[in-house]
């Protein structure tokens, strides 16, 4: 877009009352998460189809993170998973990261691939198994120390398959005693995460499958943990925003992972199937900022991207969701505030609804354009990588490199 043709964009929303500026800021100073595995092969049950120039180690897709950071600014952490992204020096592995501008963020324990966990892991009904996961999550938090990371991000795919194949109260007690111990192990300003999810790979019941879960575990446990929602974890037609609200009105909501579905888990690129579903959760998330009930709880989400590219390149389909997440809350602070809270007071239906649906139908390239170049950035993310060397660069690694 022309310099002529934001200058007009920023001219009309000036008239209709918007602190553009302000809304400048907030843009500039998000920070979108991405994870170490979003680099990495990845497929579904059925197949894995591999790519040329996928990261052959941990220390290459903190580079591919890099690029990424390169050309959005807004993606200065990389979450790892353990043992997928084991390293033998966390000290290498962390200098690694600052060397390319980045930061270790979020640290996932592995606890759903290991033959033992057939049955379980931290809820298995055998006490060695339930041990050894243990283990496990306390070793991520020792890894969470040796990379200055502050958040330990847990999701259980502990369940079970068949009516009386466990004791679901046991097992939410065996949960809770873990929890415990990890909770105790945490650094002092380390948050736990506590993912959940309706069903698989479990399909009587999963030991986390629900918000209501996470909440309760979290309330117990204490300040430092709180709940993170995956977008893709949901009954069909769960009004995910309103889970946002809730758990933001209580101080427990700690983070996302962001991504896309059309019937499950499908774990698409962000925004892609439902940018309306994605709009109104950032709308939940940007009245929470300006709320000062609820904004302690709203400034520390971490905002993280979890998705599995099957068939687009890994790069490309990472910064696509970056955008697609920035035009999303781009759009949610726009919402004139107090217009829509006079409306709402009133009752009026029809014009609170319109004002709402008026911020999303507003093209907001303009804006996001103006805020790149502001930061030193090219106004198209996507179209700066395609046209950079690094893509080329990368198809020397081969084809054959790390996966999940």
């Amino acid at each position: 877009m022309t310099h002529d043709q934001i200058s007009l964009w920023v001219k009309v929303q000036e008239d209709k009352g918007l602190d553009v500026e302000s809304v400048k800021t907030r843009l500039k100073n998000m920070v979108i998460e991405t994870p170490s595995w979003g680099y990495g092969d990845s497929g579904t049950r059925f197949k894995v189809f591999k790519q040329q120039g996928v990261p052959r180690n941990p220390f290459e897709k903190l580079e591919d993170a890099a690029e990424v950071q390169r050309v959005t600014g807004v993606c200065p952490t990389v979450a790892v998973h353990i043992p997928w992204d084991k390293v033998e020096d966390y000290g290498a592995f962390k200098k690694h990261a600052q060397d390319l501008g980045l930061r270790i963020g979020a640290v996932n324990p592995n606890l759903f691939q290991d033959d033992d966990y057939a049955l379980g892991s931290l809820c298995n009904p055998r006490a060695e198994v339930r041990q050894r996961a243990l283990a496990h999550m306390l070793e991520c938090v020792e890894i969470m120390n040796k990379v200055d990371s502050n958040i330990l991000s847990l999701w259980l795919a502990d369940g079970t398959n068949y009516p009386g194949q466990d004791d679901f109260r046991k097992r939410k007690h065996y949960l809770m005693d873990a929890l415990t111990e990890v909770y105790q192990a945490l650094p002092e300003d380390a948050r736990i995460l506590i993912e959940y999810k309706m069903f698989e790979p479990a399909f009587y019941h999963t030991d986390l499958a629900d918000w209501g879960m996470a909440f309760n575990y979290a309330l117990k446990l204490g300040d430092k943990a709180q709940v993170l929602v995956d977008l893709g974890h949901h009954a069909q037609g769960t009004n995910v925003a309103h889970i946002v609200s809730t758990l933001l009105d209580e101080g427990k909501l700690g983070g996302f992972h962001f991504n896309n579905r059309k019937y499950a888990d499908d774990d698409l690129m962000v925004g892609t199937i439902d940018p309306y579903e994605l709009f109104l959760i950032s709308l939940e998330l940007v009245s929470g900022e300006q709320d000062p009930a609820t904004s302690e709880c709203a400034d520390n989400v971490s905002y993280m991207i979890d998705q599995s590219h099957n068939i687009e390149k890994k790069i490309p389909a990472m910064i696509r969701s970056v955008m697609n997440i920035q035009t999303a809350f781009a759009k949610a602070l726009l919402v004139p505030r107090e217009e829509l809270k006079q409306a709402q007071e009133k009752g009026d239906v029809i014009r609170a609804e319109f004002i709402v649906k008026e911020a999303f139908e507003t093209d907001v390239r303009p804006l996001l354009a103006m805020v790149r170049q502001e930061m030193g950035l090219q106004p198209d993310p996507l179209k700066a990588y395609v046209e950079g060397p690094y893509d080329k660069k990368i198809l020397a690694r081969g084809i054959g490199g790390q996966g999940w």
